[in-house]
């Protein structure tokens, strides 16, 4: 087992932070989960298990803060035919660790799981998700988030959501 990493911030916080996202998504509340980014940061859904080039690596989602807007937008204008009508979802984050401390930047993993309610079925997904967080004076800010679903290299149906 890896040693704890060391950090003013505890896991404590962190976990009630990756909490606090993941309600704000489930309540689809996406101009809050905007207000939660980093101007510099990406939002990743990678095809490729393994990769860590994602700019150079074909992504299900290569989101800067110009296409997370966008995607956003679309969400809530119900132009995007995969989130008209909008799933109601669960999200429960779990398995959280602490990797790295790197200045202001605490590299963080978990394990997601995401119900899916739509059409009168619902639909489970599974990820394993890294979190690149920046104390701010403000508080913790996502600046990168890379969502590696488990299936991401198999038949995938549209997801009407963000991870």
């Amino acid at each position: 087992m890896k040693d704890m990493v060391a950090t003013e911030v505890t896991l404590e916080e962190v976990t009630a932070f990756l909490w606090a996202e993941a309600d704000l998504l489930d309540a689809r509340d996406y101009d809050a989960w905007l207000a939660l980014w980093t101007d510099d940061g990406h939002y990743v859904i990678p095809i490729e298990k393994n990769a860590t080039d994602f700019a150079n690596t074909l992504n299900i989602a290569y989101d800067d803060k110009a296409m997370r807007k966008m995607r956003v937008e679309r969400f809530q204008a119900g132009f995007s035919i995969s989130s008209a009508p909008p799933a109601d979802s669960v999200r429960t984050v779990s398995r959280i660790v602490i990797d790295k401390v790197e200045g202001e930047v605490i590299t963080v993993r978990a394990a997601q799981h995401v119900i899916e309610d739509k059409f009168g079925r619902q639909r489970a997904f599974a990820a394993n998700v890294e979190w690149a967080l920046v104390v701010t004076e403000n508080g913790l800010m996502i600046r990168d988030k890379v969502v590696r679903l488990l299936n991401s290299d198999g038949t995938l149906t549209s997801i009407s959501y963000l991870f």
